[in-house]
């Protein structure tokens, strides 16, 4: 991120911007929405300005800009559209500490205008670093017609009504308070008519006020594989009204980043064969957060309940007499096969697929390789890295054609995805060739489908 959004507070500030043609009024059009002091800079301005200023909203200087023109101003916009006076005024400026955007310029500028959704006082601000300002349009054009006009009137009507919304407790009980007044008694009342939304909002805080506060409570939220487009409406939702998050290692950044800010982060992240937190513990940590009253997220990768130990924590919570429910996710082998354009069954080839895990060696060791090894079988192996050359072993002992076909998923539907198709015989010398350090499910029986290979192998740029 090379530009850092913020809000500035513009009321009263002053603004200048020197240039008269089409780019200053591109930029005033958006400025023109401020209460900041707006001192315009051209010799030969067009028409507008000198509407503009009629219309008191400007105040327009018809000459150059000079250094004298600097002392206290807050923004600096160079819009002349003459790259050597856009440079000598952007200079003047910067040495006066005046922070500094020149029109069409990204790389000289010190800050950038994003395009803005304006729901006074709710803003969006979408940027691109500069880099696809079509991309930022069509974005603000998406969330224009997804944001409801009415959104501007009941935030309005909402700032003013925080003070006496302050009588409830900090933390939840007002974030319920406000999330039912913005998405349901608001709305309802605004279709009523505008004068209606203040007493609804009164009447909703006596009931809130009257509200017992809510238990604690632990959802048990599948993460996915990865990918956060794959993540489920509930668990968005889940995430999102989280007072605490305890999430395992596999999770992805992009997806932890979607939980609440203030909401309290807890990685108890296990690694096969490696460093681990208790499972004691954790089950001691989902307790205590939501006795505590908290709205406790148990975040798990793929699905919660595959090779999850979901139980052990639901008998956890149960001895406490904790509410519980849980979100499902997509388990890791549909993201996979996914990947390599199959399917985990197909008629005439294999009506039912095993899911093992590699973690657990003594099941592991109990499963029934002879029924595997016949032809035509499919399993899905997760955390199957380690112990790759123990599964060939046992295939083979119980006479498994060497050329079976096996697929290793790296990061499923991640954007660092890595595809390795290889045989039963070739297994472990090709997985240790590979390197792959990243979560990985293994696909025994299955190979990509031929499009979807070359896909994989063919560079980007060769795509384009």
């Amino acid at each position: 991120m090379d530009h850092f959004p913020i809000f500035l507070a513009t009321s009263e500030q002053k603004i200048l911007l020197s240039g008269g043609g089409e780019a200053a009024l591109a930029k005033l059009r958006l400025l023109m929405k401020t209460k900041a002091a707006l001192h315009i800079f051209a010799p030969d301005p067009a028409p507008e300005l000198v509407e503009w200023q009629a219309a008191g909203k400007l105040t327009l200087h018809r000459r150059a800009f000079t250094a004298a023109d600097l002392p206290g101003a807050l923004l600096f916009y160079a819009a002349d559209e003459d790259d050597a006076l856009d440079a000598e005024n952007a200079a003047l400026a910067r040495a006066a500490g005046v922070l500094v955007n020149i029109v069409d310029n990204l790389h000289d500028s010190q800050f950038i205008t994003p395009a803005i959704v304006d729901r006074d006082p709710v803003t969006v601000a979408i940027g691109t670093e500069g880099a696809a300002p079509v991309l930022a349009r069509a974005i603000k054009a998406d969330l224009e017609e997804r944001l409801p006009v009415t959104l501007g009137p009941l935030a309005r009507i909402g700032k003013g009504f925080r003070k006496l919304a302050d009588a409830l407790p900090m933390g939840r009980a007002r974030r319920d308070f406000w999330r039912e007044y913005y998405f349901a008694t608001g709305p309802r009342a605004m279709a009523e008519g505008k004068d209606t939304v203040r007493p609804a909002l009164k009447d909703l805080l006596q009931t809130h006020l009257a509200r017992e506060a809510r238990d604690g409570h632990v959802a048990f939220v599948g993460g996915g594989p990865g990918d956060p487009e794959l993540l489920t409406l509930k668990a968005r939702r889940a995430l999102d009204e989280a007072d605490v998050v305890i999430y395992d290692r596999l999770i992805s950044p992009e997806i932890l980043e979607l939980a609440r800010r203030e909401a309290l982060m807890i990685d108890v992240g296990k690694e096969g064969f490696g460093p681990s937190t208790a499972q004691d513990h954790i089950n001691a940590l989902l307790v205590e957060h939501a006795q505590s009253g908290a709205q406790v997220v148990r975040l798990k990768s793929g699905d919660a309940t595959v090779f999850g130990r979901l139980d052990e924590e639901i008998d956890a919570v149960d001895a406490h007499d904790i509410g519980w429910h849980i979100v499902p996710g997509i388990t890791a082998a549909s993201a996979a096969v996914a990947g390599i354009g199959q399917s985990l069954t197909k008629r005439g080839r294999n009506a039912s697929v095993r899911f093992l895990t590699g973690h657990d060696m003594k099941g592991f060791a109990d499963h029934d390789w002879a029924a595997l090894a016949r032809p035509n079988e499919v399993a899905a192996i997760y955390m199957g890295k380690k112990s790759a050359r123990f599964v060939q072993g046992r295939l083979l002992m119980h006479g498994a054609d060497r050329a079976t076909p096996v697929t290793v998923i790296e990061n499923a539907s991640r954007a660092d995805q890595r595809v390795l198709s290889t045989t039963l015989n070739d297994l472990p010398r090709d997985l240790a060739d590979a390197e792959m350090t990243g979560p990985a499910l293994t696909f025994y029986g299955l190979a990509p489908r031929a499009a979807v290979q070359v896909a994989n192998e063919t560079p980007l740029e060769e795509l384009a």
